[in-house]
C-alpha cells in the first residue's frame, strides 16, 4: 500500500508521521518551498518569523504528543499559566491549584470586573459544566452569553477575546457549540490544559521540519516545491499529476487549504457533495504585524492585550525566543482591515504601543502579513466535510474538516490522525 499526502502543513505532516511510524510507505507533496501550510516560517530581513502568530494551549494533546515524538527533549515552548492581561483594563491569571479551583480562583480574583460580573462568570462556567458543555441546538456565542446574563464588560474583556482567539470569528457570528468545546477542553479540563504555549521557534521548525526528517528516516518521501495539479481515480487507486508527471498511489490524503482542495476534487464525481460543502465555507482573515525596533522593548509580559487598538495581542519576541527589539501583533477576525494600507496599519499599531508603554526606540522595519482566508468562519450549524469521503481510499485532512474544534493547529493535527485511522482500518 502506498499513500500520497497532498499538502505539507500540520494536517499532512501529522498524517505522514503516523503512517511512517506504522511502516506504511508515504509520499508528501508540498507546493510551497517550505513546510507548514498556514502555520509556516517566513524569513524577513534574515529573521525567521511566521506567516501568522499562533498560540497553542496545554489542551492540544495530539499536537504536543507528535512534537515530542519527532523532536524529543527540546525546549519547544515558553509555557505560561492561563493569563489574560489587557493593558490597564483587565487582568486574569490562573494559580497553580488543581482543577477546577484554578479557574474559579482566576475568575473571582480577576482585575477590572465588578464583584457581580466575577460571580456571573463563575456561574456561567458552572452552568456549562452541568450540561457537559453541550447544547442541543446551536446558536451564536453572543446569544449564549446574553442568555446566561453575562454583562458587557465581562463579554468585552473575557469571553469575546477568548472566542476570537480560538474561533477567529466574532461572537455575533460564532458557533456557541464549538466555543463550548474549546471551553470544555481548556478551562473545563485539568489545570495544565489551560496553559498558554508560546513557541520558542518558528512554526516550521516547531513540527513540520522535524516531522519531515522523521518520515524520511523511515523510508518516506517529502517533496517541497512539488505542486499536485490533478488527481484522477483509476481502477486500483489514483494517478497524481505532479508538475506534468504522472505518479500513482493506492490511497490519497488531501491535506491542502479548503479552497485548493475544492479544485483537486473536481475530477472525482463521487466527491461532489464534499466539494459543495467546501465551496460553501466562508472565511475570516488574520493580520499579523511584525515591528522591529532598534533596541530593547520592555513589555510587561511576553503576551499582552491592547484595548482601543486594531491589535488585540502583542508578543514580545525577545522574552519568548530571544529576538531583540521584535514585537509581533495580531489582529484576528480582521475583515475591516482588508485592503487597508499596510504601512499605515503598522504605524498605527506602533503608535498604540508607544501610547501604552512609553517612548520606543526607532522603528527599523515592519511587515504586515494579511492572510485573507486564514480560517473558515466558524458559524452555528456549519456543515463541514468528513475525513472519510464517498470515494474509496480518498481522504480529507485539514482544520476545516468535521470535528469538535475550530480552525486551529490541533484541529488540523487531529484531522490528519483521523485519516490515518481510516487507512489503517
Amino acid at each position: 500500500m502506498t499513500v500520497a499526502i497532498i499538502g505539507g502543513g500540520y494536517a499532512g505532516m501529522a498524517a505522514a508521521v503516523e503512517l511512517a511510524a506504522r511502516d506504511i510507505p508515504v509520499t508528501v507533496f508540498e507546493a510551497a518551498p517550505s513546510l507548514g501550510g498556514r502555520a509556516r516560517r517566513v524569513t524577513i530581513n534574515d529573521n525567521a518569523l511566521d506567516n501568522g502568530l499562533h498560540i497553542l494551549i496545554g489542551a492540544y494533546s495530539e499536537t504536543l504528543r507528535l512534537i515530542e515524538k519527532v523532536a524529543p527533549a527540546r525546549e519547544h515552548f515558553l509555557r505560561l499559566p492561563l493569563t489574560l492581561n489587557i493593558h490597564k483594563r483587565f487582568s486574569l491569571r490562573a494559580p497553580k491549584l488543581p482543577a477546577p479551583l484554578h479557574v474559579a480562583w482566576a475568575l473571582l480574583t480577576a482585575q477590572g470586573l465588578s464583584t457581580v460580573d466575577k460571580r456571573a462568570a463563575a456561574h456561567f462556567m458552572q452552568a456549562m459544566k452541568k450540561r457537559s458543555y453541550h447544547l442541543e441546538h446551536d446558536c451564536t456565542v453572543a446569544a449564549l452569553l446574553t442568555e446566561n446574563s453575562q454583562a458587557l464588560d465581562l463579554i468585552d474583556y473575557l469571553w469575546a477575546p477568548l472566542c476570537i482567539a480560538a474561533l477567529n470569528t466574532p461572537i455575533q457570528r460564532a458557533s456557541a457549540k464549538v466555543f463550548l468545546n474549546v471551553l470544555r477542553d481548556s478551562l473545563g479540563a485539568g489545570r495544565a490544559a489551560s496553559d498558554l504555549l508560546l513557541a520558542r521557534m518558528d512554526l516550521t521548525a516547531l513540527f513540520p521540519k522535524p516531522a519531515a526528517d522523521y518520515v524520511r528516516a523511515r523510508g518516506g518521501v517529502v517533496e517541497a516545491g512539488a505542486t499536485v495539479e490533478r488527481v484522477t481515480p483509476d481502477s486500483n487507486g489514483f494517478s497524481l499529476q505532479v508538475q506534468g508527471h504522472q505518479r500513482r498511489f493506492d490511497q490519497v490524503v488531501c491535506a491542502v487549504a479548503p479552497h485548493r482542495a475544492a479544485d483537486l476534487l473536481a475530477d472525482i464525481p463521487a466527491l461532489a457533495p464534499a466539494r459543495q460543502q467546501i465551496e460553501a465555507l466562508q472565511y475570516e482573515p488574520i493580520h499579523s504585524i511584525w515591528l522591529q525596533f532598534d533596541g530593547r522593548i520592555n513589555l510587561p509580559s511576553p503576551m499582552i492585550g491592547l484595548a482601543d487598538s486594531p491589535a488585540q495581542w502583542l508578543f514580545d519576541r525577545e522574552a519568548i525566543c530571544g529576538q531583540r527589539g521584535l514585537i509581533g501583533a495580531v489582529i484576528s477576525a480582521s475583515e475591516e482591515h482588508v485592503g487597508e494600507a499596510q504601512d499605515a496599519l503598522a504605524q498605527r499599531v506602533a503608535t498604540d504601543i508607544a501610547n501604552n508603554f512609553g517612548p520606543l526606540p526607532p522603528l527599523k522595519w515592519h511587515r504586515v502579513i494579511a492572510e485573507k482566508r486564514a480560517t473558515f468562519s466558524c458559524t452555528p450549524n456549519l456543515a463541514r466535510p468528513a475525513a472519510v469521503t464517498a470515494c474509496k481510499n480518498f481522504y480529507l485532512a485539514g482544520d476545516y474538516t468535521a470535528g469538535d474544534y475550530p480552525a486551529t493547529i490541533e484541529a488540523a493535527v487531529r484531522s490528519g490522525l483521523a485519516c490515518v485511522a481510516a487507512i489503517s482500518a
